[in-house]
């Protein structure tokens, strides 16, 4: 049975503190927001789990294989190394969308998130670490043949637009129609976090981003212990997509 646990990473009182004492720099600000994704990132996949930046003030994880000590850790590294702090909801469920609904209202429920005295809250119920490789699904979808379509045909911006029209088509089907959480993750590159769906339901997301969007898709889906473990099927079974020719392929869990 799947059963995915996701972690609501949020700045702790991000607002005001970007114009306190006065508006700070553009520049700084978004230098802060990446340099703390890519440490996040490193930080929880070293233990198999995967980020997501979202609104780079909110970040979404995939943290199955990581308990409320790993979570503190990862906490006292940011707040010793950074102007902010960072606080943590932990929620897990069969479905992505259920488990972020839990882990916001860990957080919302101490706070608000512009609320100066609420400050590296964590709270949830994390899974047993020690679980089997039902437990997380991935879908890696990217477009089919972006670069002899888009890259190399029209102009940057064009592609830039047409590819995140795509994203967004896929991103709330999957939502809505699923209970999925699907993320751009560069390039062409769309990462859906998934309960258990048939293959027949990935035809159909496909198609309703081709009559949506006119972007051709193809994904690979794969299962695992962890992010990381299903990351990697889900990558094997997209390279079985572009040496067959398929739209879909399954692969069994890579190592975790």
């Amino acid at each position: 049975m799947v059963t995915t646990q996701i972690s609501l990473v949020q700045i702790d009182n991000y607002g005001p503190w970007t114009v306190t004492p006065e508006p700070r720099r553009e520049v700084d600000l978004q230098t802060l927001q990446s340099r703390l994704y890519a440490d996040l990132c490193q930080a929880i996949g070293r233990e198999g789990g995967y980020v997501f930046f979202t609104r780079f003030d909110n970040m979404i994880a995939v943290t199955n294989g990581l308990d409320l000590e790993d979570h503190a850790l990862i906490q006292e590294s940011i707040g010793n190394r950074y102007p902010v702090s960072i606080s943590m909801g932990v929620g897990v469920a069969e479905t992505p969308r259920k488990a972020l609904a839990d882990a916001t209202e860990v957080l919302q429920t101490a706070g608000s998130a512009q609320d100066g005295e609420r400050r590296e809250i964590l709270g949830g119920e994390p899974l047993e670490v020690d679980r089997t490789a039902e437990d997380v699904r991935i879908a890696h979808f990217d477009v089919v043949d972006v670069t002899g379509t888009y890259t190399d045909r029209v102009d940057a911006f064009e592609t830039f637009i047409t590819i995140e029209q795509g994203y967004a088509a896929l991103m709330r089907h999957m939502h809505r129609e699923h209970d999925s959480l699907s993320f751009f993750v560069g390039g062409d590159n769309i990462i859906a976090v998934c309960p258990e769906l048939a293959s027949e339901r990935y035809e159909r997301a496909i198609e309703h981003v081709a009559r949506e969007a006119g972007v051709d898709l193809q994904v690979g889906v794969g299962r695992g212990t962890t992010a990381h473990g299903a990351g990697m099927a889900a990558k094997h079974a997209l390279e079985a997509c572009r040496h067959n020719g398929t739209r879909v392929e399954r692969t069994i869990p890579a190592d975790d």
